[in-house]
Formats: C-alpha cells, sequence, structure tokens
C-alpha cells in the first residue's frame, strides 16, 4: 500500500509555476538566487486589553483558530501612565507561521479571507519594508470563515507580514505577485 503524502497546493505552485518564472524575469543562474518565501508573522495589537483582560484570552482564541497553531500574548515593554499601562501586562497576541502551515494560512487568505473583504479592489503595493518584506493590514479579523461572527464581541484588526529572502523590493512584489497576492494596480508591474 502507497502513501500519497499531501503537499500543500501553494508551495507546488511555488516550486512549479514561481521559481521558473521569477528565473526567467531576473536572469538567475541558479534556482537558490529565487527568493523564497520564509515566514508569516501575524500580530494582533490589542489596545482595550489594559482595561479587560478576557480581550486577550478571547484574540488568542480566536487567532489560534484562524491559523492552526498556538498563538502566545504579547507583553509591555515598559510603563506608560497616560494609557494606565504597566510593564509585563498583556496588550496583543502574535504567532509566526513557517513551512505548510505558511503555505496553507497563505491559500486560505488568497483564496477565501480577502475576496471577502467589502468592497475589495486589491491590497496596497507600498507596503514593502526596503528588505523585501510585505505587510498586509486587516481591519476586520471577521473575513476569515472560521471566525463565528455571532459568538464575537469585538472587531478586532491584525498585521500579516510576509517575510522573504529577496533583496530588493521588486522582487519581493514579483513573488508575492506570482504567488498570487491581489495587488492593486497589476495591469502596471
Amino acid at each position: 500500500m502507497s502513501t500519497v503524502k499531501y503537499e500543500p497546493r501553494y508551495k507546488k505552485k511555488y516550486a512549479e509555476q514561481v521559481v521558473p518564472a521569477l528565473m526567467k524575469q531576473f536572469n538567475y543562474t541558479s534556482i537558490m538566487q529565487v527568493p523564497r518565501l520564509t515566514k508569516i508573522c501575524i500580530n494582533q495589537g490589542l489596545g482595550d486589553a489594559v482595561a479587560d483582560k478576557k480581550i486577550v484570552e478571547t484574540a488568542i482564541n480566536e487567532l489560534t483558530s484562524i491559523v492552526g497553531q498556538k498563538v502566545v500574548p504579547t507583553k509591555s515593554k515598559k510603563d506608560i501612565s497616560n494609557f494606565k499601562l504597566r510593564t509585563g501586562v498583556n496588550i496583543g497576541a502574535r504567532v509566526t507561521l513557517r513551512g505548510d502551515r505558511m503555505f496553507e494560512f497563505l491559500d486560505r487568505l488568497i483564496s477565501v479571507a480577502l475576496p471577502r473583504v467589502r468592497d475589495f479592489k486589491g491590497v496596497n503595493e507600498k507596503s514593502f519594508d526596503g528588505r523585501g518584506n510585505y505587510t498586509l493590514g486587516v481591519t476586520e479579523h471577521i473575513i476569515f470563515p472560521e471566525i463565528d461572527i455571532d459568538k464575537i464581541n469585538k472587531i478586532n484588526g491584525m498585521d500579516i507580514t510576509f517575510v522573504t529572502t529577496a533583496n530588493t523590493d521588486a522582487e519581493a512584489h514579483a513573488l508575492l505577485k506570482a504567488l498570487g497576492i491581489p495587488f492593486k494596480n497589476q495591469n502596471n508591474s
């Protein structure tokens, strides 16, 4: 009896379609020069968590159900009296995805979540950091099908950062565009 190993759709797409396309576009001589997605970092800042501790717990549970991996709380690093904030208080949630889970999340983000955004015309092309990384801001976490809208108290936003091995923003843009991230001005580039 042969066992078929499961491989995420976008991992296969990267190997079969994206790598040859980028090698041709940037005239790479080796497959190792082609930029690749190393990790996806998701961060939720919860400013109201100072007053109510349960906000962080619910955010952690919701984010865990979205990504399918344990989410850790982020703690404040210093005291800020204007915000009634003390050092070590939980004020957010974050998770880093790598490997197959990263490609699975990317698949669900592109195929299911982004099309559910109201009046969606594409993601902003100007959110690159100069080192080949891209950050996407999502204003409502309810775009993910794992979240039951009837059971949430508060709609939270999140930052999704795509960390690549690309040296320039142009290479990172080409990589993410080839993977299927819907940028606003697809016909210009």
